[in-house]
């Protein structure tokens, strides 16, 4: 069935699943549809499925959710994969949902929720996928492209559960930050900084790194812009990342010896960095998760866009900041130039461009 503008659900609905198996920055920006669902059916039980390690322990704490499911990450072993899938369908099968919304236009997603036999079974619609994909669903939401793109990100899930009359007001994504967060995080933070009698410096967070190599900037412009943010704004700058970028980060911190330049790449979980985050003073990154949870725990944030359209995925709000590219072909949408993975734009972007908002940011606060 395809859906149109509104498809009345009955007041049946009891247990809701949620299918959101993107990046960790696609599970932060399905926080606003978390939240429709359950003011709209505040006595259901919601359970979220996420990928393992891609935001399941953020959305642990957040009291809009009943249970988060995670999807294990493949591994080497074809028969070890099949088990865990088996696994994870029988038990979402046994679970009984009356409803379940999948946010994403891949198989996978399609699947379990063809598997759930849930009497109701919803996504969004696409023409350039298989047929297979589109046929697993009982309603599909046909949205028309509007041409309005600011703040898009969130409106991606949205739209799909309000043609269900399901919506909130509250359309900026929340991650509620536990105190035993707050107390990994400050031990992390105690270990390199000066913290007597409790107090937390003012310090700015980075995260210089993506998983797609062309939305990155320059490491040789990250040690400039780092090495001026610890001399002329005169605070420590904390660096994160995952394990695997570690080495990346130290080759922008090693060269700054005479400031506090910290590289905690790989010694957080996701839920200490959001806590780490939600203690700085501003966050500064390319398009990643980084900025996304920052700006989720309530940091002030600046964005660094290429390629991608900012516009859509930018953090909404007046403490958010973006430094894109002047070229005329971007956005371009595009894996790099000519998809090649490199991206002028990016490599281009001056780093007087991005001293100019930090400073515009910091100046007030003297």
């Amino acid at each position: 069935m395809i859906v149109g503008r509104s498809f009345k659900l009955t007041s049946a609905i009891k247990r809701i699943l949620l299918i959101q198996l993107g990046d960790i920055g696609d599970v932060v920006w399905s926080l606003p549809t978390i939240r429709a669902i359950k003011e709209a059916y505040p006595e259901s039980f919601l359970s979220v499925c996420v990928r393992e390690g891609h935001g399941g322990d953020l959305l642990r704490a957040d009291p809009h959710v009943d249970q988060v499911r995670e999807v294990a990450r493949r591994s080497k072993s074809f028969f070890k994969d099949l088990c865990a899938d088996v696994a994870l369908i029988k038990e979402l099968k046994s679970a009984r949902f009356d409803a379940v919304f999948d946010l994403r236009g891949d198989e996978r997603g399609a699947f379990l929720a063809f598997f759930t036999r849930a009497p109701l079974r919803a996504a969004q619609y696409y023409e350039n996928v298989s047929l297979l994909r589109n046929v697993m669903f009982t309603h599909l939401v046909r949205i028309a492209d509007d041409g309005e793109r600011r703040g898009r990100a969130a409106e991606q899930s949205l739209r799909i559960v309000r043609c269900f009359g399901i919506d909130t007001e509250h359309r900026i994504p929340k991650i509620y930050v536990r105190e035993d967060w707050l107390h990994n995080a400050k031990a992390i933070l105690g270990s390199y900084l000066d913290m007597r009698e409790g107090r937390i410096p003012s310090f700015i967070s980075v995260s210089p790194f993506s998983r797609w190599f062309y939305k990155e900037w320059p490491i040789e412009k990250w040690q400039e812009l780092l090495k001026w943010v610890v001399h002329k704004i005169g605070v420590p700058v904390v660096v994160v990342g995952s394990e695997n970028e570690r080495k990346r980060v130290e080759d922008i911190v090693e060269p700054i010896a005479d400031g506090i330049v910290l590289n905690l790449a790989g010694k957080t979980t996701l839920s200490t960095l959001a806590a780490l985050l939600s203690m700085s003073s501003l966050h500064i990154g390319v398009d990643t998760a980084g900025p996304h949870i920052a700006a989720a725990v309530g940091t002030p944030t600046v964005t660094l866009y290429g390629p991608t359209d900012w516009r859509e995925w930018a953090p909404i709000g007046e403490k958010h900041f973006v430094v894109s590219t002047d070229l005329s072909c971007a956005p371009c949408y595009k894996k790099g130039c000519g998809d090649r993975g490199r991206s002028l734009c990016m490599e281009e972007l001056p780093v007087d461009k991005v001293k100019e908002v930090i400073r515009r940011f910091f100046l007030p606060l003297r």
